[in-house]
């Protein structure tokens, strides 16, 4: 096995990421590793440099390799492809499957990827396109390495407390509300490394499972999915481009694996199984809380309706408060006050689920929502404007201040008991 690094020269750069700098292959980070008849040339790339872009442009017309790998997945190969595919979202379906979280978190990044390339002139991930494209034109084989973005997000929620699952929502939200130019700490972040690793740069830099699982876990995936690919013996030499915050990583991994690459894929695209502990104390609490209210009705007709009432106004306010807030139709508010005291009798189906299947029947998304989905979520008062997105709200915030009138319900309620 044998490893060759280029290491180039580094000095202290602006925050424009080498848009004007002329290109070279010299110029980029760039590890060479041999392994079971295959040579892979690693190449280190920033995700907002044009610089980068030029640089796979020449290795690919003149390196004569025999595949093209990417840090990609078809998701990621997808969007950067397809600008308008979010005109394929079924967005009923999203909420039945109970999606809506994800779905909303990937708008979310793509408003700071759109931000980006605002800034530079770039789209993130150019290079990464240019390669696919380019092995595409000349009938070279793509090799999709990186694990779906899908799994890569579930694995890094699931792995991380309840409390820093909490910060990085909150994270997200607050980027909607940003409006100035992207620091020169993200771009040089970006520089180095990795689209996700510098959206959650503070989280990962606090949380060892986090870092994990957006880092770690995918350098030995895409170390795995070149082995696995390589292993019929029609590649000799493969170029594979990759963020170069990755580039060491995989390197490593390419020279010390020894387990077949097909177990060490499997794991790493398992998901690891939800935590059953805020379910159960949700469902704890609501017994508690239907328990308190049968126990007032034992100690007077007065008294129970009382507690009844506390329950109906407290909840249904709540979670009509959320809808209004999302900006839903007063008839999708009207839905959500109704649905919410109802919780005992549908524990497993949100409010937000009925507010917004009735915002979805009174304003049916147009096409041309979600033609300008990608522009109108840059900025905040977008998600509102937009009836993608605006929907997505209703049912987040519904669930948001369903759950808080529950547990302010309970309060009340067990406050008179007491």
């Amino acid at each position: 096995m044998v490893q060759e690094r280029e290491s180039p020269s580094r000095s202290a750069s602006p925050p424009d990421p080498g848009m004007n700098d002329v290109a070279s292959v010299a110029d980029q980070p760039l590890a060479r590793v041999s392994r079971d008849g295959v040579e892979y040339t690693l190449l280190g790339t920033a995700h907002v440099s044009r610089a980068s872009v030029a640089a796979v442009r020449q290795l690919i017309e003149g390196g004569g390799y025999d595949a093209i790998a990417v840090e990609l997945c078809d998701t990621r190969l997808r969007a950067l492809r397809d600008r308008e595919a979010w005109r394929n979202l079924d967005l009923w379906q999203v909420i039945r499957d109970g999606k809506a979280g994800m779905v909303a978190a990937n708008l979310a990044l793509s408003a700071y990827q759109r931000r980006l390339a605002e800034q530079f002139g770039i789209e993130p991930g150019a290079e990464m396109k240019a390669a696919a494209d380019l092995a595409e034109q000349r009938r070279q084989p793509l090799w999709l390495i990186d694990r779906e973005i899908g799994v890569t997000l579930r694995r890094a929620y699931r792995s991380v407390r309840w409390l820093d699952r909490v910060a990085i929502v909150s994270g997200l939200v607050a980027s909607l509300f940003e409006r100035g130019a992207v620091a020169e700490e993200e771009i040089e972040n970006l520089k180095r490394g990795d689209m996700l690793q510098s959206a959650f740069r503070e989280f990962a830099r606090q949380s060892e499972p986090l870092y994990r699982s957006l880092i770690d876990e995918r350098d030995r995936y895409m170390a795995a999915r070149l082995r696995e690919a390589s292993a019929g013996g029609a590649a000799r030499r493969v170029l594979v481009v990759v963020g170069a915050g990755h580039l060491a990583g995989i390197e490593r991994e390419l020279a010390a694996q020894q387990e077949d690459p097909a177990a060490v894929l499997q794991t790493l695209r398992a998901l690891p199984p939800p935590s059953h502990a805020p379910k159960w104390i949700g469902f704890g609490v609501l017994a508690l809380i239907v328990g308190a209210i049968a126990w007032s009705f034992g100690r007077g007709i007065g008294f129970g309706a009382v507690a009844l009432r506390d329950w109906i106004l407290f909840t249904g306010c709540g979670a009509a408060l959320g809808a209004a807030l999302g900006g839903a139709h007063p008839l999708s508010v009207l839905a959500a006050f109704v649905v919410a005291p109802l919780k005992p009798f549908r524990p497993l189906v949100p409010s937000g689920a009925f507010s917004a299947g009735a915002e979805l029947w009174l304003h049916r998304p147009r096409v041309a929502d979600f033609e300008a989905l990608r522009d109108d979520v840059l900025d905040w008062r977008g998600w509102w404007r937009n009836r993608v997105s605006r929907t997505l709200l209703v049912f987040l915030l519904t669930n948001l201040g369903m759950l808080l009138g529950e547990y302010l319900a309970g309060i009340r309620i067990l406050h008179r008991l007491m």
